[in-house]
């Protein structure tokens, strides 16, 4: 049996396997941008690495996007 494709029964195992793979959705997409960050602008501070990886997975989707076009490390986490 694929696991992919297997369908938890119980509401207890839906909540729980959904949260957890949100988490690790999270996680992965916290370590992308932390590389970028580091590649466009250097070394990242412990602030900012605390902030990113404390970040909800919108927040992380948001920096994402802006580092494309941003001049700067603050133009890239949104600082105002």
């Amino acid at each position: 049996m694929s696991t992919s494709k297997y369908e938890y029964q119980s509401e207890f195992a839906r909540l729980y396997y959904g949260l957890g793979k949100a988490d690790g959705l999270a996680e992965g997409l916290a370590k992308f941008v932390l590389k970028v960050l580091t590649f466009r602008y250097g070394s990242l501070s412990t602030a900012v690495t605390a902030r990113v990886q404390g970040a909800s997975i919108y927040d992380l989707e948001e920096i994402a996007q802006r580092v494309l076009t941003a001049q700067t490390l603050d133009e890239a986490l949104g600082a105002r």
